[in-house]
């Protein structure tokens, strides 16, 4: 899914949050997914929700690290305030809300159905969601302060996803959401940006923030993949969204074998062991937004097998079961 594309992949989900906007400040969240139309109309099975969920319930550990990293880096702070100005903020909300069409229970009912429910699973206040014609597939997160954040999803993601695959699109969205990304990854991108045309101080923090800055984005991807697994509770759905992002297009998404691809991640996985692996893989992810696709499917199948995911959805089960329980008995002594 950030989002999930090249999210890195925002599906290739998202990459910075980045909208085509005049500012040529660009926070996108890209995750670009196909899939073919008639799965479109697949019914999504109930998912177990999360009350009380914490974004540390499920952050990644290379999340938690690189945020205390870029915490602390010194004039960090100040600098972002700087760029980050009220005019560069209603520049990004008019360009994406004047050019899109607001998703509600009156418009585009489905859309808004799948997005209330994946922020319900998660324990979320849902954002806006509005749909913008693009032939781009992608997601993107945008939040200024002082406002409800939103979700952007462009036409052509809508086309391309079937419903379940586009519920974990959004939930890796409200991931970023969760963990407050949000705000730090406008924050990063302006900073990245923004900080070469500040004389002399400009160009020494743009040298030294780059490369800590891609660090922490690409963590906090794998943070929100983790996000859309809690709301699809299926690890094959949230593995085809990066395997069609890698290689997948509507005539060939019949075909396309998420057990295959895990076999491939893992043959990339293993050659990058090597000293000279090793070296080629972080020249190829050094600068990138997102995970390699391959990367983030391994990721989130050895998660999905974890101690730590399966607790969280056996709390989360026992919780529900509780829930309705007691629901029903209610029920029974209204009609008693």
């Amino acid at each position: 899914m950030g989002s999930l594309t090249h999210l890195g992949s925002s599906v290739g989900l998202s990459r910075l949050h980045v909208a085509n906007l005049k500012l040529n400040v660009k926070m996108k969240a890209r995750i670009g997914v196909v899939i073919p139309r008639q799965k479109q109309i697949m019914r999504i099975r109930a998912a177990v929700p999360f009350p009380d969920l914490q974004a540390d319930d499920f952050r990644h550990p290379l999340d938690r690290q690189n945020t205390t990293l870029l915490r602390a880096i010194p004039g960090l702070s100040e600098v972002g305030k700087f760029l980050l100005g009220s005019t560069a903020e209603q520049v990004m909300l008019l360009e994406n809300i004047g050019t899109s069409v607001l998703v509600g229970e009156d418009q585009l009912s489905d859309l808004h159905k799948l997005m209330v429910n994946a922020a319900n699973i998660l324990d979320l206040e849902p954002p806006d969601l509005y749909v913008r014609q693009n032939p781009v597939p992608n997601a993107y997160t945008l939040a200024v302060s002082g406002r409800k954040p939103f979700v952007v999803i462009h036409t052509s993601l809508v086309e391309l996803l079937t419903q379940a695959e586009l519920q974990a699109v959004l939930a890796h969205e409200l991931g970023h959401l969760k963990c407050d990304h949000g705000i730090w990854l406008t924050f990063a991108n302006i900073v990245a940006m923004g900080a070469y045309s500040l004389p002399g101080l400009g160009a020494f923090l743009a040298r030294n923030l780059e490369e800590q800055l891609m660090r922490w984005v690409r963590a906090a991807e794998l943070t929100c993949d983790r996000a859309a697994l809690l709301v699809a509770q299926d690890p094959e759905v949230v593995i085809s969204v990066l395997m069609k992002l890698a290689g997948g297009c509507p005539s060939l998404s019949g075909q396309l074998n998420v057990e295959a691809f895990l076999k491939q991640a893992r043959s990339y996985e293993e050659a990058s062991q090597s000293p000279l692996g090793w070296y080629l893989r972080n020249a190829q992810t050094r600068q990138l937004s997102h995970p390699l696709p391959v990367l983030r499917a391994l990721e989130i199948d050895q998660w999905s097998r974890s101690a730590e995911y399966k607790a969280l959805l056996s709390q989360a089960s026992k919780l529900s079961s509780t829930k309705n329980s007691r629901a029903a008995a209610l029920r029974v002594a209204r009609r008693g």
